[in-house]
């Protein structure tokens, strides 16, 4: 019952949550046809000279607002009479309506303000909305430019727009969600290939900066050329921020080798400038180089690619040490293929036809140029890479660190002296040793073996000597000192088992113990002082002889 009573309340919170996903597509489209026809309409109202009326200059700013999307212009007002397309594209442009989708499908799947749970459609019910709602803005805007000037071309209208608003639709989607990944794989390769794609634009638009201020002069005498007064300045200063990312693409094909065409007859590498180029009068097209063979200056910008590619790589290496090496050509490939997908694509909008005949194909081809991204990718990328995990791989060896020295406490001087006098007698060698103690000791075990068993020493022998001395000596003792050596110690030696050995001393108690038997009664006549030393002599001749018993 309780699942009966929800499920039509859930629905109804997801229908809303979809409507209201697709008045956000809807919004985003109109804010951005808004903002460019704001200026349009002020360049029109500031020239002295407007040339048509506000009917021509709406229709101007949705062709404008098409090619920002990708979508080719046909200008039906030439001087010839024949229509002329139109298929640059200003890339500054079209980051005003990839931002505004990107934000209304990130805000699509917003919570709410203080966290609170409202109904949210589903990422792909996000996508599908705020799409469906800003193409059907588009498509009204189609409709509107084929009764204008610049009517645009229903093949490109029906393939760029929605290629470009479901793009940028899903990153806000996936933004929205905390910019997910699979894999630890997936997390590096978009990472390194968006390094290569930025490395390789910043080196593309430091080489048309660079080109561009070499011929300052003649860039300063195209633009004041086209427009004598402030107004018309100012469009043409404006025109030309919007085509700057171009003139970074173009760069960066031209680094990478195989340059951009100049008309259909002109190619200009940085081997040189090839063919007739047709060249209309514009500023940022000051910056091509000059016909003929090209220079050291021009094989330099080589260095852009090579850079991108080895940046490329060391991403790649750097997150793949614990990676096998399959792994990570697989993924160093993944994001050269990556990179070289972007480029030809922005190439392709970087580039396209100016007008008929011979402006027919202007600037970077998008095959060739992702092409030749790819190869650099490939052939510097891998092995750089390869290198970086290598590199990573590799078993640092510790450092030894030396054990510290403990400090020396200084002694006081008595102590040192008395050191110094014991290390010196050390030093000093013993002659008691060499020439006292072993010559006793040997003829101790000498007489050990001549004695016989079971007789005394000192006792008579046959010849009139006793037992143990060859000699027929006797001594004093059983330890007496046979050669007459001063040196002699009886214990540098033990007695044998047959000789007798001496009484130890008996040792001083340190606690005596009370005699458990006191004498009852005490003698009352005190002895004299000659008797009571007498008497305590006597007391302890019979306390030794107790103890020796």
């Amino acid at each position: 019952m309780t699942h009966v009573t929800e499920h039509p309340l859930v629905q109804g919170g997801r229908s809303a949550a979809l409507a209201a996903a697709c008045v956000r597509g809807g919004v985003a489209a109109g804010l951005g046809l808004g903002a460019l026809a704001v200026l349009v309409i002020a360049a029109w109202i500031s020239s002295p000279f407007p040339d048509g009326g506000p009917n021509d200059v709406l229709h101007a700013a949705a062709g404008l607002w098409l090619l920002a999307h990708g979508v080719d212009l046909i200008r039906t007002d030439t001087l010839s009479g024949v229509p002329a397309p139109l298929g640059v594209v200003p890339l500054l442009l079209t980051a005003l309506p990839v931002w505004l989708v990107h934000r209304a499908a990130r805000d699509a799947l917003d919570p709410g303000p203080g966290g609170r749970d409202r109904p949210r459609p589903s990422p792909s019910g996000a996508i599908t909305s705020v799409a469906g709602g800003y193409l059907l803005v588009a498509a009204v805007v189609v409709l509107y430019s084929e009764s204008g000037p610049f009517p645009a071309e229903l093949v490109t209208a029906g393939l760029w727009p929605p290629a470009v608003v479901t793009g940028a639709a899903a990153a806000g989607v996936w933004t929205a969600l905390g910019r997910p990944f699979p894999g630890q794989r997936w997390a590096v390769l978009p990472r390194a290939a968006g390094l290569g794609l930025v490395t390789l634009l910043a080196g593309g638009a430091a080489a048309a900066a660079t080109s561009l201020t070499w011929r300052a002069g003649r860039a300063e005498t195209v633009f004041l050329g086209l427009a004598g007064e402030w107004s018309g300045r100012v469009v043409v200063l404006l025109l030309v921020l919007a085509l700057l990312p171009n003139a970074a693409v173009w760069g960066a094909a031209y680094g990478l080798g195989p340059g951009f065409a100049l008309g259909t007859g002109a190619l200009a590498t940085p081997l040189g400038l090839a063919g007739d180029p047709a060249v209309p009068p514009f500023p940022l097209l000051a910056a091509v180089p000059a016909e003929g063979r090209g220079t050291w200056l021009h094989w330099s910008v080589a260095a852009v690619p090579l850079v991108a590619a080895l940046l490329l790589g060391h991403r790649v290496g750097r997150s793949a040490r614990t990676w096998t090496a399959r792994e990570t050509v697989l993924t160093a490939l993944g994001a050269a293929g990556a990179c070289a997908a972007a480029v030809a694509a922005l190439a392709g909008a970087a580039g396209g036809p100016l007008g008929s005949g011979r402006l027919s194909a202007f600037g970077p081809v998008w095959w060739q140029t992702g092409a030749a991204a790819m190869l650099w990718g490939t052939c510097v990328g891998v092995p750089a890479a390869l290198g970086a995990r290598a590199w990573g791989r590799r078993a640092l060896r510790p450092k030894r660190v030396p054990a510290p020295v403990p400090t020396p406490i200084p002694a006081p001087a008595s102590v040192r002296a008395t050191d110094e006098a014991e290390a010196a007698a050390d030093r000093k060698p013993s002659r008691t040793w060499t020439w006292t103690r072993r010559p006793a000791l040997a003829f101790s075990r000498v007489r050990g073996l001549l004695r016989r068993p079971g007789t005394a020493p000192g006792t008579p022998g046959p010849d009139g000597g006793s037992y143990g001395d060859p000699y027929g000596r006797s001594y004093s003792g059983p330890y007496g000192d046979p050669l007459g050596d001063t040196g002699y110690e009886p214990y540098d030696f033990l007695p044998a088992a047959w000789e007798p050995s001496p009484d130890p001393k008996p040792k001083p108690r340190s606690d005596p113990k009370p005699d458990p038997k006191p004498d009852p009664k005490p003698d009352p006549k005190p002895d004299p002082a000659p008797g009571v030393e007498g008497s305590e002599g006597a007391d302890r001749s019979e306390e030794s002889k107790a103890s020796g018993a």
